[in-house]
C-alpha cells in the first residue's frame, strides 16, 4: 500500500527530488532504490521559527506498488451550436467558467465582453502606462479574462464552503496552468502565464459551438412582465434569450447605473478602501524569514496582517511578493492602483493593498445617489487623487513614516508604478476618519512586523476597487434576481465573490441553477 506522510523538511530538501527521496527513505526505513515515486500533495512554508521549514504532504510508492501518472483532462464537452442560448455578460472568471459549465450541461453560451481579447488588451495597457490614456472598455479591469488576467492571477480563497475549489484548479491545469497550483497553500498562476490560458478557454468555448463577442458592451436589458427577453449592445444589436448571467465585475459602473435607471433593485454594499504600500522585497524577506538573505530555495516572502483600529478592520489585501503596482482606472479623470506579480515573482519590490473596512453610514454624504452612494464615494476619492497628482495617471504618493507624521515627503524614489508619482500629503486624498485610522494602523503594523514601518516604503493612493460597492440581490435558492426572472447576478460585480476562484465557482453555480430551471 502507498504510504501517506506529513513531514517538515528544509527548503533545500523540498526543492530537490533526490534529496527528498533520500530523506523519506530514512523516515520509512527502506533503501532509496526501493522508492518508485513520490507524489507531493500539499506544500506550505512554516516561517515561525528561525530555522524555516517546508510542510509537505506526500504519498510514497515503493517498487511493485501500482502507480500511474495521472494527467488532468478536460470534461467531455459536447457541441452546443444548436442548443438553447444563455447570454453571459462579461468574460472574466465568473463569465468564462459559467460558459464552460453551460456547455457541459448542454446549453449554448453567448458571451459578450465590452473589452478586447487578451492580446488586444496589451496595447491599451501600454497606453495607460506610457501615454496616460484610459480606454473605458479595455484596461486592467475590462477585457478578456477580467481584472485577474493582467493583475496577478492569485488562486487562493478562504471560501471553501462556496463550492468545489479543486475542480476549478484542475480546470486551470487542464487548460495549461502548472500542476503546482494543486499543491501550494497559496497558489498563483502569474500575469505572464494567464493570457494564454484564458485564450485557450475562449477557443474551447467557440470550438464547442458557443459564441464570444468582444468589444460588445451591454447598454440595455430587455424585460417584459419582469422577465428577461434579451439584451441590446452599444452597436445597436439585439440578442434574444430568456436567461442572462450578469458577470460584469466590480468596476462596471455603467451597468450599476443602468440597473438603477431601470428600477431593477440593487443596494449599496460596504467595501474596503485605502492605499497600496510598496517595500523592497528584500526587506519583507528579512522581516518574514528573520534572515539577511532568503537563499536560493525560499520564494519571495508574502505577508498578511490584520488589525482593529478605531473599531474598524485594517488589513493587507492582494499582497504581491516580487510584484509591481499597476494603474487600474476605468475612466478618464480618475486614478486607481492595484498590484500583480509574474509567475516567478522576481521583481525587486513587494506591494500590498492596505485597506480599511467601510460602513454604509460612511456613504451618507452621497445619500442622494441611493443604492449608488458607495460607488459615488469611491469615485470621489479616485477623482480627488487624480486632481492632486496632476491630472494624469500619476498617483499621489508619500513615504510611510512621513504619512504617519502628516509630513509631505521631500522626495519620492522611483517605484514600480510606471506612470509615476506625485508627492502629496495623503490626508488630502481621504476623508479625515480614514486618514486617522490609516496613520494609527501603520504604527500598529510596525509593532507586529518590526521594520515594516519605514520611509523605504512608499504609499500609493488609492486602492479603491477591492470589491463591488453594489450588491445585486438574488434568491438564495434559485440565484435569480429577486425581482427579474431569468436574470442571474453573478461574481464580484454582483457582490457574491472576491477573487478568481470564488468568481469561477459562482459562475458555475449560476449555470447549474439555469439548467435546473430549464430542466432536461
Amino acid at each position: 500500500m502507498p504510504q501517506e506522510l506529513l513531514l517538515q523538511v528544509s527548503p533545500e530538501i523540498a526543492a530537490n527530488d533526490m534529496l527528498l527521496k533520500n530523506h523519506l527513505s530514512k523516515q520509512i526505513k527502506v533503501s532509496v532504490n526501493e522508492i518508485q515515486h513520490v507524489s507531493v500533495l500539499k506544500r506550505s512554508i512554516d516561517a515561525r521559527q528561525k530555522a524555516i521549514k517546508i510542510n509537505l504532504k506526500v504519498v510514497i510508492y515503493l517498487k511493485g506498488e501500482p502507480f500511474q501518472e495521472q494527467k488532468i483532462q478536460l470534461p467531455d464537452y459536447g457541441n452546443v451550436a444548436t442548443a438553447q442560448e444563455v447570454i453571459v455578460v462579461g468574460a472574466g472568471p465568473a463569465g468564462l467558467f459559467a460558459a464552460l459549465q453551460l456547455i457541459e450541461l448542454g446549453l449554448k453560451p453567448v458571451v459578450i465582453e465590452r473589452g478586447k481579447d487578451v492580446r488586444g488588451r496589451r496595447r491599451d495597457l501600454k497606453a495607460i502606462n506610457v501615454d496616460h490614456l484610459v480606454d473605458e472598455d479595455s484596461n486592467y479591469c475590462f477585457g478578456e479574462g477580467g481584472a485577474g488576467t493582467y493583475s496577478d492571477g492569485k488562486l487562493y480563497t478562504r471560501s471553501k464552503k462556496r463550492g468545489d475549489v479543486t475542480r476549478v484548479l484542475e480546470l486551470f491545469v487542464a487548460f495549461g496552468a502548472s500542476e503546482d497550483i494543486l499543491i501550494e497553500a497559496h497558489p498563483h498562476i502569474g500575469t505572464n502565464k494567464l493570457p494564454q490560458i484564458i485564450q485557450d478557454i475562449r477557443e474551447k468555448i467557440i470550438e464547442c459551438g458557443g459564441q464570444v463577442l468582444f468589444e460588445t458592451r451591454l447598454t440595455d436589458i430587455l424585460i417584459k412582465n419582469n422577465e428577461v427577453q434579451g439584451v441590446v449592445t452599444q452597436k445597436g444589436d439585439t440578442i434574444l434569450a430568456n436567461k442572462l448571467i450578469l458577470a460584469t465585475g466590480h468596476s462596471a459602473r455603467d451597468i450599476f447605473e443602468l440597473l438603477d435607471r431601470k428600477q431593477i433593485f440593487i443596494e449599496a454594499k460596504p467595501f474596503a478602501l485605502g492605499v497600496r504600500a510598496e517595500h523592497p522585497q528584500s526587506l519583507i524577506d528579512s522581516i518574514q524569514y528573520s534572515c539577511d538573505y532568503r537563499g536560493d530555495f525560499l520564494p519571495p516572502a508574502p505577508y498578511s496582517i490584520v488589525k482593529q483600529v478605531g473599531g474598524r478592520g485594517m488589513y493587507s489585501f492582494c499582497m504581491c511578493p516580487g510584484g509591481v503596482i499597476a494603474p487600474c482606472a476605468t475612466s478618464p479623470g480618475e486614478v486607481v492602483t492595484n498590484g500583480w506579480s509574474p509567475s516567478k515573482r522576481d521583481q525587486a519590490t513587494a506591494n500590498s493593498g492596505i485597506v480599511i473596512e467601510l460602513q454604509l453610514e460612511d456613504f451618507k454624504p452621497f445619500a442622494k445617489f441611493g443604492a449608488l452612494a458607495g460607488m459615488e464615494f469611491q469615485k470621489s476619492i479616485e477623482q480627488k487623487a487624480w486632481h492632486l497628482a496632476g491630472e494624469s495617471q500619476k498617483v499621489p504618493a508619500q513615504r510611510m513614516i512621513d504619512f504617519t507624521q502628516s509630513k509631505v515627503s521631500s522626495d519620492i524614489p522611483k517605484t514600480s508604478y510606471v506612470p509615476g508619482t506625485t508627492s502629496v500629503e495623503m490626508g488630502q486624498v481621504f476623508p479625515g476618519f480614514l486618514t486617522q485610522i490609516l496613520r494609527e494602523g501603520f504604527t500598529e503594523f510596525g509593532k507586529s512586523m518590526r521594520g515594516y514601518l519605514t520611509n523605504e516604503a512608499i504609499l500609493h493612493a488609492p486602492e479603491s476597487r477591492t470589491s463591488s460597492p453594489v450588491r445585486i440581490p438574488r434568491d438564495p435558492l434559485t440565484y435569480e434576481h429577486v425581482q427579474i426572472k431569468g436574470l442571474y447576478p453573478c461574481g464580484e460585480g454582483a457582490g457574491y465573490a472576491g477573487g478568481i476562484i470564488s468568481a469561477a465557482i459562482d459562475g458555475e453555480k449560476c449555470a447549474l441553477k439555469i439548467k435546473e430551471c430549464i430542466g432536461n
